[in-house]
């Protein structure tokens, strides 16, 4: 059996490794149009940003190295040009010249390339994006022959808050341009606000709400003109817009691809020609969540399919069963991980759901250390699936998503959470992990124990038909202003003893800081004859969400 593979990095990599474990004496050729065939591209920001201070260490695999090991034809500066599909072969421009290659089965691993969008002065040398490894060399060499002190970043999607930080680690006065009201677009609002604040303490500008309009390039400078009317001058620009598939040499040769241009494959990564497969950033890909096709260029995914369409043009019935999207961001000192489906998901796919705020501790706060985690959970109203996670925080917060995508792999509800046994010990957790809290705030509002108000719903209540009561210390109200100034404060351990200045006869709205002391508040009125609704996130989620 003779197999070519065109592309390397995650998806043709793994298949081509994948293939040789399982059969020896298979012919494997992979051709890769680039230099590399398998190098870190999931680390060039921090190239750029001097993390990684060796361009070496970001190549993974060469060809001999790949050859050596796997036995496998690697061939780069090879060009993949047509397909005919009749003949089972390829056409290729090589160094050399153009020849054809014959196959019994055929992977695409083309990947995707950075959108440039059509704009006056976009094709100026000081407009970078980042696809490869020359790319992030061009950018790192620029900076410091020209030296670069400013630098404007357009999308703050995954790659533009990376290159935010490592073009600030850089020397570069950074600002971020991003036309939706919120960075990281698999994040909601209120967990990606906390990001926002972050971003500007670190002395990064965000612009938020408006695109770009034009840019008008100087001798010195260029000048970002932005759709608001702001002009905003720098030295260079990165682009990180978004991806487009690489699809063209699929789509010429007829295969099935929708009209974004993903590659149409089956669960085996088959493509609507039975001898050719597809994989990686090029492919449409099924929510594991929803259900919903979509397109969801990630390593992790890339990977697994590199290998199930191996598996099975070796006889093997692996199948591929969708995507989480589970991904993680380092964001200076800070980290943000997400899971599953966001709220804004939820709710426009009709889903019967319900969203809780808890904020704890890395790990036990007697021992030196500990940082709060705010994690966001989205679950099934009835049956309590878990259906999304999204956390904030600094230390732990890898671990965490992993448990909690985990729970959404395996189909566990919010109950499932509390009984999850987690690793403790001082240095590490608290008796009550992170997940169990959150498994414990959604099980009491599936218990009726609680019943939620979200930040966004204030603003419809009316002050005269309510009681908003805050129970935190009284040097907390001092430092901080009042959700609503008719608010009365009663610290929650004076509450018992003060509960007859509580008006009776209206519902009650209760904050505290992060919405624990407030939900004992709760329990506490509403055993009493109270109608109690407590702030989930608290005041400090409602205070991060107005700034």
């Amino acid at each position: 059996m003779k197999v070519v593979i065109v592309g390397g990095v995650a998806g043709g990599a793994s298949a081509a490794a994948r293939l040789r474990r399982l059969d020896e004496s298979a012919e494997i050729v992979l051709l890769e149009r680039g230099p590399f065939i398998s190098f870190a591209n999931c680390g060039l920001p921090y190239y750029v940003g001097d993390t990684i201070t060796q361009e070496s260490a970001l190549t993974l695999q060469t060809p001999e190295s790949f050859h050596a090991r796997f036995h496998i034809d690697v061939r780069v500066h090879c060009e993949v040009k047509a397909i005919d599909r009749g003949a089972r072969q390829v056409t290729v421009q090589t160094p050399e010249g153009i020849i054809t290659e014959s196959y019994d089965k055929l992977i695409l691993s083309p990947g995707a390339s950075p959108i440039r969008p059509k704009m006056d002065g976009i094709e100026d040398e000081r407009v970078f994006t980042l696809r490869d490894i020359p790319d992030a060399v061009r950018l790192k060499e620029y900076i410091a022959r020209e030296k670069a002190s400013s630098a404007v970043v357009v999308g703050g999607g995954y790659i533009g808050i990376e290159m935010a930080e490592n073009l600030a680690e850089a020397g570069c006065k950074v600002t971020v341009v991003e036309l939706a009201d919120h960075i990281l677009a698999p994040f909601d609002y209120d967990v990606a606000a906390e990001l926002h604040l972050h971003l500007r303490k670190k002395g990064v500008d965000l612009i938020l709400g408006t695109g770009v309009k034009a840019l008008h390039p100087s001798k010195d400078s260029i000048g970002v003109e932005l759709q608001n009317g702001e002009q905003v001058d720098t030295h260079l620009i990165f682009l990180s817009v978004g991806v487009r598939p690489e699809s063209a040499l699929a789509q010429s040769c007829g295969l099935e691809v929708t009209q974004r241009g993903l590659i149409v494959t089956d669960e085996h990564m088959r493509t609507s020609d039975p001898d050719i497969y597809a994989t990686g950033d090029a492919v449409q890909v099924r929510d594991f969540v929803t259900g919903q096709l979509g397109f969801v260029p990630l390593a992790g995914p890339a990977n697994k399919q590199g290998r199930i369409a191996a598996d099975h043009i070796c006889g093997m019935d692996s199948q591929y069963t969708g995507t989480q999207g589970t991904s993680i961001l380092k964001c200076f000192d800070m980290v943000a991980a997400c899971t599953g489906i966001n709220e804004r998901t939820a709710m426009a796919q009709g889903i019967d759901y319900q969203a809780s705020f808890t904020y704890s501790a890395s790990h036990a706060t007697y021992y030196p250390g500990a940082q709060n985690m705010s994690i966001k959970l989205v679950f099934h109203r009835e049956s309590g699936k878990v259906l999304g996670a999204q956390i904030v925080g600094f230390d732990g917060v890898d671990k965490r998503i992993d448990v909690l995508a985990t729970a959404i792999r395996a189909g566990m509800t919010v109950e499932d959470l509390t009984h999850l046994e987690l690793a403790y010990a001082p240095p590490f957790s608290s008796a009550k992990d992170p997940v169990n809290m959150a498994g414990y705030a959604a099980q009491n509002i599936r218990k009726g124990l609680v019943k939620l108000i979200h930040w966004h719903e204030i603003d419809a209540l009316d002050p005269g038909q309510i009681v908003w009561l805050d129970v935190r210390t009284p040097q907390e109200v001092v430092s901080t202003e009042l959700i609503l100034p008719s608010a009365i404060h009663i610290p929650l351990d004076e509450l018992r003893e003060r509960m007859n200045e509580i008006p009776t006869g209206k519902p009650v709205y209760i904050n505290c800081r992060s919405g624990l002391r407030s939900y004992l508040a709760c329990r506490i009125l509403a055993q009493k004859g109270f109608d109690c609704y407590n702030l989930s996130g608290g005041h400090r989620l409602w205070s991060i969400v107005r700034k």
